[in-house]
């Protein structure tokens, strides 16, 4: 498990400064950790534990879970922190991305997986399907994580179709949505009027929009594919966590594409 341990850090410190003894034990209990490890810390009136040495025993207490219970360990302490304390977002925010990791809604998710500052840059309609398959890829529900980045593009499409006239998006390829979406978009025309603007001439836009054109076409193919033989298959079939990625990078180069206007 790629540098959770780095996420607990920061939620460590979110914890001890804005908790007190007896929440901090609340909430890693609701969390799934054995509180009876750390029945002998206790706070007293003119003595006991100090908040240190509870986090200490807490920090042994991790060691003895096996990474799917650390995720959820971690999913469930950032899930109370900010609901007990919304005011702890922006200082958790910016100590897990300095971490290399960032908060999805409630949710902790490595940046390299999805960097949720790029959300407004996303139609609204598609958000929560694409912060949804990031939490998917990183709790490794592989299939799942594909069919949510499939759904970010297809409720940015049936918008398309619906505000376009368009027809039933329905009856129309995953390819073919995508494709006839970002025509109704004017997703290329605009891209050739910014790069005039930056001083390109025709002979280096024309082969530039070709090859622009087939990278969305083909990117929508590959995703199509993907969904077809790995989407909520479920551990019926084979699944490559590598092709995986490269879907949800698909996906989000395809959604800001149509949220251009």
């Amino acid at each position: 498990m790629e540098n959770i341990d780095q996420a607990w850090n920061a939620l460590r410190a979110t914890l001890q400064k804005n908790f007190t003894f007896f929440d901090i034990k609340e909430i890693v209990g609701l969390a799934g950790f054995d509180l009876a490890s750390i029945s002998h810390l206790e706070q007293r009136a003119g003595g006991g534990a100090s908040k240190g040495q509870l986090m200490t025993g807490v920090d042994r207490g991790l060691r003895e879970l096996d990474d799917e219970s650390f995720k959820r360990f971690i999913a469930v302490v950032a899930e109370e922190i900010l609901k007990r304390n919304p005011d702890s977002r922006k200082p958790l925010e910016d100590n897990l991305s300095r971490l290399g990791w960032s908060l999805s809604g409630n949710s902790v998710v490595p940046i390299e997986i999805f960097d949720t500052s790029i959300l407004p840059e996303l139609p609204s309609e598609s958000q929560h399907d694409l912060t949804k398959a990031a939490q998917r890829l990183r709790d490794g529900d592989l299939s799942g994580a594909i069919s949510s980045a499939c759904g970010a593009l297809d409720a940015a499409t049936s918008a398309i179709y619906s505000s376009a006239g368009l027809g039933d998006p329905t009856k129309a390829s995953f390819q073919e949505r995508c494709k006839r979406s970002l025509e109704a978009k004017g997703v290329i025309p605009q891209m050739e009027q910014h790069l005039h603007e930056l001083g390109w001439n025709e002979n280096e836009i024309k082969p530039f929009r070709k090859n622009f054109e087939g990278a969305m076409n083909q990117g929508a193919y590959v995703i199509q594919t993907l969904r077809s033989n790995m989407g909520d298959v479920h551990g019926t079939k084979p699944i490559l966590k590598p092709l995986v990625f490269d879907c949800l990078k698909w996906a989000e180069l395809m959604l800001r594409a149509l949220k251009e206007v």
